[in-house]
């Protein structure tokens, strides 16, 4: 899983398909733990998603709120972004363009 460590509490995650998806949502929450780091999900290596995907996104969003980090998702292609808006992951994720728009939405909130 390429992570780019951006700041101290900020991390890029860089997704590709599955199974390396879940291997890498797994890894991140293990990184994670109880650490309060904000995380940017760079989804452009990812061209489907699935509902253990799914499931294991909702679980790093909890561990993130708990907390009290950010998660934001970025890059989506329109498949993806389809399952998303279908199931209704659009209202629950914080969704940006790009990588750069996602740091700079971060930058801001500080």
């Amino acid at each position: 899983m390429p992570i780019e460590k951006w700041s101290d509490d900020v991390a890029v995650v860089h997704l590709a398909n599955d199974p390396q998806f879940t291997d890498d949502l797994e890894s991140l929450e293990a990184a994670i733990g109880k650490s309060r780091m904000n995380v940017v999900l760079e989804f452009g290596g990812v061209h489907s998603i699935n509902s253990s995907n799914i499931a294991r996104l909702l679980k790093l969003r909890k561990l993130m709120s708990v907390n009290a980090s950010r998660l934001l998702l970025c890059n989506i292609n329109t498949r993806v972004w389809g399952a998303f808006l279908i199931t209704g992951l659009d209202k629950i994720f914080e969704v940006t363009d790009n990588v750069p728009t996602a740091l700079a939405t971060l930058q801001i909130a500080k």
